[in-house]
């Protein structure tokens, strides 16, 4: 129980900074990424924060080897770099510049009753359900 009030409260406080941040905003993210346009540069010190943040979260827990509500951690160790994680990104990256969100801002908007956010997801949702029958078909071969 104390783990899902924890996660309710990570997704809302989540949630709450990606609206008043203007994340879950197309128009704004969209905005931010036309460099050759009207650049708009607000969003760069959201990312800023959010890297600061990171920076002292993910050093924290690298010294860690339980979470603050007692489970395992689970932190990335590989830096590997291959094809597949570049082709991702620039699938990702795409994405985002065609649509103005990425999957927590489009989360934000589906609650909102955004349209936009209603197919994202919905492509979102089906651009997964591609990915694993292409990885289950990759394990059985």
């Amino acid at each position: 129980m104390k783990a899902a009030i924890a996660s309710l409260f990570a997704g809302l406080l989540f949630g709450f900074g990606l609206i008043v941040s203007g994340m879950a905003n197309p128009e704004k993210v969209l905005g931010f990424l036309d460099i050759a346009g009207l650049w708009d540069p607000s969003l760069a010190f959201v990312m800023g924060g959010a890297i600061i943040v990171g920076l002292g979260a993910f050093t924290v827990a690298r010294n860690r080897t339980l979470s603050f509500l007692g489970f395992n951690m689970k932190v990335p160790q590989t830096s590997h770099i291959d094809k597949r994680l570049v082709t991702g990104g620039l699938m990702f990256g795409m994405g985002w510049g065609i649509a103005g969100f990425c999957p927590g801002p489009a989360l934000v908007a589906l609650g909102a009753g955004e349209i936009k956010a209603i197919v994202f997801v919905v492509a979102m949702v089906a651009g997964m359900g591609i990915f694993e029958v292409i990885e289950r078909q990759r394990s059985a071969s």
